[in-house]
């Protein structure tokens, strides 16, 4: 699979395959503190052509100004499609990402062959506490590493290593880990703007644009599946979603047995499960 990064509507964009081949590529959207290398696994099983943002605030489109939103992450999005003539896309997201397809699709049907929501994009209950704590306990180290500077690259392997989720090592892991960090050798910071990621968080849980794309999913034209992560994003046992048992109303679940909310793209075994999602509908 070909592997090219480049800028397109001011963000920097991984695209794997050839899109002139492939006349309905994915928009793959990773999470709220991930980078466009969440999706390298997927794809090495996937057959066609994948474009993969990094969102404003992450990444090689870390620099990007806010404010920062769902909504406007779907119009960054979209702003992606146009710019590389795709008319139709299969579109998916990861966690935060699947929130922003969500809405993506909602206001743009016309353009979605197929959404593919990977353990997020449903709303979660409301919440009476203060969110920036409740992200902070969700996210654990995935967002404390935002205060950490390593000294090489190592060390950020160390880090990641440490991470519950992530203690089952490999190539895909690394290679989210170390773009991250960008191309230096010394003195490595995660290339993430904490005020995006503050304002999304809020955002996913506060804002009304991804309730009401999910509450209008049964009457969109395009077909809609929720891959359901079995273990959560610190690999207890408690998943991300509970009992996704009560969404197969709204569009069609898929259980993994075995993933946690990262391992679900990162894993070849769940990877490739991702993949024939993408190409068929279900696993």
């Amino acid at each position: 699979m070909t592997y090219r990064r480049e800028q397109v509507a001011g963000l920097t964009v991984g695209i794997w395959g050839d899109l002139d081949a492939d006349p309905r590529p994915v928009l793959a959207i990773h999470g709220i503190t991930g980078n466009h290398q969440a999706w390298k696994a997927v794809s090495e099983s996937y057959g066609g052509a994948i474009i993969a943002p990094d969102l404003r605030g992450r990444g090689g489109s870390h620099q990007l100004p806010g404010p920062s939103s769902i909504e406007r992450h779907a119009e960054d999005a979209l702003a992606i499609l146009d710019a590389l003539g795709v008319e139709k896309a299969i579109v998916a997201g990861h966690s935060m990402g699947g929130f922003v397809a969500s809405v993506l699709a909602h206001r743009n049907p016309a353009r979605v062959e197929r959404l593919v929501l990977v353990d997020g994009g449903i709303p979660f209950p409301p919440i009476t506490d203060d969110v920036d704590k409740v992200m902070e306990a969700l996210l654990g180290p995935a967002l404390s590493r935002l205060e950490v500077t390593w000294p090489d690259r190592d060390a950020v392997h160390v880090f990641w290593k440490a991470h519950p989720a992530l203690s089952d090592w490999n190539p895909f892991i690394e290679a989210y880990a170390d773009y991250d960090v960008g191309d230096g050798d010394t003195d490595l910071r995660s290339r993430i703007a904490a005020d995006h990621i503050r304002a999304d968080g809020r955002d996913m849980h506060l804002g009304r644009a991804a309730k009401d794309a999910y509450a209008d999913l049964p009457n969109q034209p395009f077909p809609a599946v929720f891959l359901h992560a079995e273990r959560g994003l610190l690999n207890e046992s408690a998943a991300l979603y509970a009992d996704p048992a009560k969404y197969d109303d709204h569009l069609a679940v898929v259980r993994l047995p075995g993933s946690n909310h990262y391992t679900i793209l990162f894993q070849p075994q769940y990877a490739a499960a991702v993949a024939r999602a993408l190409e068929n509908g279900a696993p």
